[in-house]
């Protein structure tokens, strides 16, 4: 049995990495600043903005999924954010080198790109958008993942240590369906997100594979569902919104904008759940 510790699993999207790391059958720990409300395995706290703390959690592991982050732009100062984001990447993956961990899954953004949280309208310079689309951000939170993927660059190239950099679409919890009836035919909702989400239950199934795959490198995966999350398809959600956009391929129907083409290319990852089934569940 490998050992994988999970920093941040008391998250949103935490609870369902675990369960996909303890269901298959490794030996996961949690650590993050609070204990999770249903825990399925050990947890211990710590601050990860610590680096003798980092190297504390991570002896005796054999890979690293880091997920632990404050998860938004403006939800806390600005340099704060950024400060903390930056530092815990750093820590953790600083501490994994020298350990001699050999693989590390950490978690970057879609809002790398600049237009999630823009204040000055950005759009995408086109669609589908994948992983070679300019990086614009214009907040500390969409910086901090861009020096993220520096650190992990950085660390490969002294180290060899294989690190994949997921840029995670909108994480939806499978209690956050309920919510899809109320935008899915209002094309201006999620349009700085280009319509895109991924159910926690298939990113989970992401971060696993790309501990599992081997020969990866250095590497930066989109992941999100192969369809939108709107009900309206999305050559017309094009139209409407973003009619002057470069649309790369044919689009015949509701399609993911975020492109996660390498993402399946890379670690035969697919897709398992969809909003439609799961709002029909909830109703």
């Amino acid at each position: 049995m490998k050992k994988v510790v999970i920093t941040g699993g008391s998250g949103l999207l935490g609870p369902s990495v675990i369960e996909e790391f303890v269901n298959s059958g490794y030996e996961v720990l949690n650590v993050d600043n609070k204990l999770p409300e249903n825990p399925i395995c050990e947890t211990i706290t710590a601050d990860l903005t610590n680096l003798g703390e980092a190297y504390d959690v991570l002896v005796g592991a054999d890979a690293v999924v880091h997920l632990a982050a404050i998860p938004r732009a403006y939800m806390k100062p600005t340099d704060v954010t950024f400060q903390n984001n930056a530092m815990t990447t750093f820590n953790i993956l600083e501490a994994a080198a020298n350990l001699g961990i050999k693989k590390a899954v950490i978690t970057s953004s879609e809002s790398i790109y600049g237009m999630v949280f823009s204040k000055n309208g950005l759009q995408p310079q086109y669609v589908p958008v994948d992983e070679e689309h300019p990086i614009l951000p214009e907040d500390s939170y969409g910086l901090s993942k861009v020096v993220n993927e520096q650190t992990a660059e950085m660390i490969h190239n002294r180290t060899g240590m294989q690190i994949v950099s997921l840029r995670i679409g909108n994480v939806i919890a499978p209690h956050m369906y309920k919510n899809f009836p109320g935008f899915i035919d209002k094309p201006e909702i999620r349009k700085t997100i280009v319509w895109s989400y991924i159910d926690a239950r298939d990113a989970a199934t992401a971060y696993r594979l790309a501990v599992e795959k081997d020969g990866l490198g250095n590497t930066v995966l989109n992941v999100a569902a192969d369809d939108s999350s709107m009900d309206i398809k999305s050559k017309d959600l094009m139209d409407i919104i973003y009619p002057e956009v470069t649309i790369r391929k044919e689009l015949n129907g509701y399609e993911t904008l975020l492109s996660n083409k390498k993402l399946k290319d890379l670690l035969g990852w697919e897709q398992k759940y969809n909003w439609r089934d799961e709002v029909k569940k909830i109703n």
